[in-house]
């Protein structure tokens, strides 16, 4: 018999722990929550202080039943749950179903899953934080006051299934609003002027800047045509050459958000899934002779800060694999957003020994590709800073400035481990400038005017949209990826091409919510919330004030909601064909993955169909379908004949309307990181395409 039982939410937590702490130490999962507010009703009593009605969850009697047979044998029982408000909270619960004094030094944290560290995390047990439960109890309780009264006001007024949220309504006004900033956004011109030149058989770009030293912005082709009517034939001297070298830090180490930024914008992951395969490294991963080990650190943090333990072994492990003048000697300040509670230390690898290349065999492909995002940065992180040899030169002919830039990577540094990525996905590439000094001459053999349009505001992308969020004290580390999922479960907004964009449901329930509950989608508001439930965790608030106080108001506008929110019928939009089962019209409807086509006569009639987009192509092997745009049941876009199951035409890229000039067969677009080229899906024919 085992003499001390640890609980942890998880099963594969469990085994990991268990290694470590030995026979004397039963470890059980608990599986998550065990007690939570029921599903069925509000569960708060308003009336009460807000005293939140707690019952076990269906399903979880017997896990609960278990752990109270195990908690009778045992003589000490540790609460391990992770370290957070909701970890907390449920170490509360079960102290409760277990009859354990919450005053009792029961509670074991740890942020990360290592023998050393589990070890010591149970050299010193505490007592319950009740100022963390008291926060997540605030936060419960305020999304059941919100979503629990305005939801069933949707569902009597629009139509059934909808939901409303503090967080998930701020996210859908920030779409909707970023679309209607793109539909009223009015396109400006303006023009460039590049020029190729040669100096000593070297070729170099550069571009219009100015006239007689004054900057002269191009908006129009007359403002074009008067720059090049002063220009003197095709020979520019060179008046100013400046070099400089230039630092660049690394970037610090991962939290939850930066962390799915740049999951998506590397690996091409979902918020859903970064925190998945988070999960999987934190709680352990089998490797082999090792044993099961968790790789990385606590998941959910809004920390950039890391232990000195980390950093010495870092350097230890640069200085060996790198160099020492790949060290940074420097010592590395971290700025904490304003938000940051800075409970833990930044996301990391548990030990940067276990390099991405000797534990890769023991994960699956994208846990390997995650792994090493966080590996990489985290030793970058501590790596010198990376030194460019800048150039900048000005070539002059009759007053007329062209100006080109170049730099060279001098000492790599930390981008030799890593390089973060950005939103437009471009790469930075060396541009390297000829020797040139003041007083010589260049030739230019093109000068090529162009025109241009300025663009509206982009889409949000998950990453843009969480980056935004985070900035605007929306939400917390633990909330951006839930959010996400439901607005789209909810089909308020839809993905395509991997922004996000409003549906007409999201756009009527937001309209409804802004005028009867518009302190909901206040960013300040929603902001304000996040603090006063930091400040409750920090035990500088009681939970109970701060719901009272958001309550009060609440209350009297969801009275007028409920006398004045007149019901809104969302009509079906006709698709223009008809039902080839019973002949009656087809229409458009609403579903969890975006709009489909059903049959009018539901549910006589039970017939739906995708809706497809017609891409102006011949199908290239009947030569009598259409090309069609698809979704794959892992909602992948491919291309196929309309013809379908006749033809079987497939294609993974876009079909154009022209054919190889080389060999006549289909052209495609393929995109790729450096933008989209026009290629044949045959022979080696390749275009480039704005």
């Amino acid at each position: 018999m085992s003499d001390y039982l640890v609980i942890v939410e998880s099963p594969a937590k469990a085994k990991t722990i268990g290694k470590y702490l030995g026979k004397k130490y039963a470890v059980k999962a608990s599986m998550g929550h065990v007690i939570d507010l029921p599903k069925s009703q509000m569960g708060v009593n308003v009336d009460d202080s807000y005293t939140p009605k707690y019952i076990t969850i269906r399903g979880k009697g017997p896990i609960l039943k278990d752990l109270k047979a195990a908690a009778k044998k045992a003589k000490k029982i540790y609460l391990a749950a992770d370290p957070d408000r909701e970890g907390e909270a449920i170490a509360w619960h079960l102290a409760h179903s277990l009859n354990i004094d919450q005053t009792s030094e029961c509670r074991v944290v740890f942020n990360e899953i290592t023998k050393q560290a589990i070890k010591d995390s149970f050299k010193k047990p505490r007592t319950i934080d009740m100022n963390l439960v008291d926060a997540q109890q605030a936060r419960r309780v305020l999304d059941r006051l919100v979503g629990y009264n305005i939801s069933p006001l949707l569902w009597k007024k629009v139509k059934k299934g909808l939901s409303a949220g503090r967080v998930q309504s701020v996210a859908v006004k920030m779409i909707i609003d970023r679309e209607k900033e793109i539909k009223a956004f009015q396109p400006e011109e303006y023009w460039s002027i590049e020029a190729k030149f040669k100096k000593d058989g070297e070729n170099f770009e550069a571009k219009f800047t100015s006239i007689d030293g004054k900057k002269r912005e191009l908006t129009s082709e007359e403002d074009v045509k008067e720059v090049l009517k002063v220009l003197s034939g095709d020979v520019f001297h060179i008046d100013q050459v400046k070099k400089r070298e230039r630092r660049r830090n690394p970037v610090v180490s991962f939290t939850t958000s930066s962390l799915q930024q740049e999951a998506a914008r590397k690996l091409n992951f979902r918020a859903k899934k970064t925190m998945m395969l988070a999960q999987q490294l934190y709680e352990g991963i089998d490797l082999g002779k090792q044993g099961t080990v968790g790789l990385i650190t606590y998941m959910r943090t809004d920390s950039t800060r890391l232990s000195d333990t980390a950093k010495n072994e870092a350097k230890e492990y640069i200085e060996k694999n790198y160099g020492k003048e790949y060290i940074n000697e420097q010592t590395i300040k971290t700025k904490q957003s304003t938000n940051s509670q800075d409970a833990h230390e930044a996301i990391r690898p548990t030990s940067v020994i276990l390099d991405p290349k000797s534990v890769k065999s023991y994960l699956s492909r994208d846990q390997h590709r995650l792994y090493k995002l966080i590996w990489e940065r985290m030793v970058a992180s501590q790596m010198a800073p990376a030194i460019l040899d800048t150039m900048s030169v000005d070539l002059v002919n009759n007053g007329v400035t062209f100006r080109a830039t170049g730099s060279k990577l001098k000492f790599p540094g930390f981008m030799k481990v890593y390089i973060e990525g950005n939103d437009d996905g471009k790469k930075e590439e060396d541009r390297l400038l000829p020797e040139m000094t003041e007083g010589d001459k260049a030739k230019a053999d093109e000068i090529d005017p162009n025109q241009h349009f300025t663009q509206p505001p982009p889409r949000y992308s998950e990453a843009r949209l969480v980056k935004t969020m985070e900035e605007l004290g929306i939400g917390r580390p633990s909330t951006y990826a839930p959010t996400l999922d439901t607005i789209q479960r909810r089909g308020y907004v839809a993905l395509e091409d991997k922004r996000f964009v409003p549906t007409e449901l999201g756009e009527i329930v937001l309209e409804l919510i802004e005028e009867f509950f518009p302190e909901i989608l206040n960013v300040d508001f929603t902001a304000k919330m996040e603090t006063d439930l930091d400040s409750i965790e920090d035990g500088n608030e009681q939970w109970v004030k701060v719901i009272g106080e958001f309550y009060q108001e609440f209350e009297k506008r969801l009275k007028k909601a409920e006398e004045e929110m007149k019901e809104v019928e969302i009509k079906d939009e006709p698709a223009g064909e008809d039902c080839e089962k019973c002949g009656n019209e087809m229409v458009y409807k609403m579903g969890r993955f975006g709009k489909f086509m059903a049959c009018s006569n539901f549910p006589e009639c039970r017939n739906t169909k995708a809706i497809v987009k017609d891409v102006g192509v011949k199908c290239p092997e009947c030569k009598e379908g259409n090309v069609v745009e698809r979704k794959s049941k892992k909602r992948r876009i491919f291309y196929g004949c309309d013809r379908y199951p006749d033809c079987e035409f497939i294609s993974w890229d876009k079909p154009i309307a022209r054919t190889c000039p080389k060999c006549e067969n289909m052209l495609v677009e393929k995109k790729t990181k450096k933008g989209i080229h026009v290629q044949c899906s045959k022979c080696d024919y390749k275009e480039e395409q704005n």
